[in-house]
């Protein structure tokens, strides 16, 4: 007898139904023990943000009692609040974590990269992860991306490949039929996982409230 799972927008008593945010919980975990299962050098982005915390804690509930066996990884802008850099480090040796930083700072003091007109540092990321990425060998990186927030990431698989310099193909892209996930990738090549891709941001936030 095959027993199957029944999702509800509203709890329940029933032992094997689940809440809205307990089946994307579930989703979740799913996601991160796959690729645990799948790839050798995997990383978690964390910048400190709500998606970021919220991804760090489904891969803790992943594999308790056990350490994760992810590192970290913070592309730091230079323009963070002390508070975050301060809740990053608390956090990582809270739990015995494995930290890498790739500083937007250290790309501009040697002039590889320019500050814009407009102060902001978020466009300059993208080198400092990509070489980071490539310098580390990691072949899958955690995202907190979801699908709502704009029509590029509703195009993102969970599971997205991207080539050796980092970039997105939408042809090369694999069908995720009935949670199937295909991590294959080339040497050099890399997945970028999103275990939140179908959360939406109130989803994230009603999951931290609760």
């Amino acid at each position: 007898m095959t027993t199957v799972a029944k999702v509800t927008d509203e709890g329940t008593d029933s032992p094997y139904a689940l809440s809205h945010l307990d089946a994307l919980e579930s989703e979740a975990v799913h996601i991160f023990r796959e690729v645990a299962g799948e790839f050798e050098n995997p990383v978690i982005l964390f910048s400190g943000g709500k998606d970021s915390i919220v991804m760090l804690h489904l891969a803790l509930k992943a594999f308790a009692p056990a350490a994760i066996p992810f590192s970290l990884l913070h592309v730091d802008t230079g323009h963070n609040f002390p508070e975050v850099l301060e809740y990053r480090d608390r956090v990582v040796a809270e739990h015995g974590l494995r930290l890498h930083v790739a500083s937007v700072q250290d790309y501009i003091d040697r002039g590889v990269l320019r500050e814009r007109p407009d102060g902001t540092r978020n466009p300059l990321q993208t080198l400092p992860l990509t070489e980071k990425i490539q310098s580390e060998r990691f072949d899958a990186v955690f995202g907190g991306g979801r699908r709502d927030e704009e029509k590029a990431r509703a195009k993102e698989r969970v599971f997205s490949l991207r080539d050796e310099f980092s970039q997105w193909d939408p042809r090369r892209q694999r069908p995720e039929l009935w949670q199937l996930y295909n991590g294959r990738h080339a040497p050099g090549e890399h997945v970028r996982v999103f275990p939140l891709s179908n959360w939406t941001e109130l989803d994230v936030w009603q999951y931290i409230a609760r």
